[in-house]
């Protein structure tokens, strides 16, 4: 979506029951929520997460998201600084 030396945003739509592998991330990162509901697991803890909530998730810390509705999900990543390396899937 959009990417600079010091960030990148990438805009990401999960559909009921879609959920992102757990992995790692070597910079910081975090969420926004645009649409919908779903659930934010980072370093093993869960949240529900809404619309309009921002959500930090520290680099190296083991994450993924969920979307247990029955509706869209979707949601803006942005990493700080942009990422260089490639993301380890768990």
């Amino acid at each position: 979506m959009h990417a600079i030396e010091h960030a990148q945003v990438v805009m990401v739509t999960l559909r009921p029951g879609d959920t992102l592998k757990l992995h790692v991330t070597l910079v910081d990162v975090f969420f926004y929520v645009l649409e919908g509901h779903g659930v934010v697991e980072i370093g093993g803890e869960r949240e529900e997460v809404f619309s309009n909530m921002l959500v930090d998730s520290p680099a190296r810390i083991p994450h993924r998201l969920l979307n247990e509705s029955d509706a869209v999900f979707r949601f803006l990543v942005v990493k700080t600084p942009r990422l260089t390396e490639t993301t380890r899937i768990l």
